[in-house]
């Protein structure tokens, strides 16, 4: 990993930018998570972690199996690049009620920078009654990043 001053000389991404966060209620049992992730980045499969308000989650989240990595600081694990979608099943939710999802991510670039744990927060309507999903969100972070 690189020292901090010298991430000031690369042409890094904001996180919210390398790591651009969406959600959909896709019916009134299930919201989907989506990261579409930049090009020269990925995201740990096992620092995505989720919660929803005021419901809780029926379960683990459906998370797609990742592509394996060697990582100096991390050793072996599981990574996302491009796209990931996420399954999350919700217990004892009433439709057409707004629940509020909250995700947290951790992800690298390519060149050797890892940015802190991002969390993010987006307030999602349930459709009143078994429909078409849901429509997309775009998410704002919740804190600041070191880069703002």
């Amino acid at each position: 990993m690189l020292p901090l001053a010298a991430t000031a000389q690369l042409d890094l991404l904001e996180p919210e930018r390398a790591f651009e966060f969406s959600a959909r209620a896709m019916d009134d049992r299930t919201l989907e998570a989506r990261f579409a992730i930049a090009k020269g980045y990925y995201l740990y499969r096992d620092k995505l972690k989720f919660s929803v308000e005021p419901v809780a989650l029926a379960g683990s989240p459906r998370l797609p199996p990742g592509k394996l990595k060697v990582d100096e600081f991390f050793g072996e694990v599981e990574t996302y690049r491009g796209t990931v979608v996420v399954r999350l099943p919700l217990a004892n939710a009433a439709p057409g009620r707004a629940v509020v999802l909250h995700a947290e991510s951790q992800g690298c670039a390519d060149v050797g920078v890892c940015y802190p744990p991002q969390a993010q927060k987006i307030t999602l309507g349930l459709p009143a009654r078994a429909g078409p999903p849901g429509e997309l969100i775009e998410a704002a972070p919740v804190r600041k990043s070191w880069f703002n």
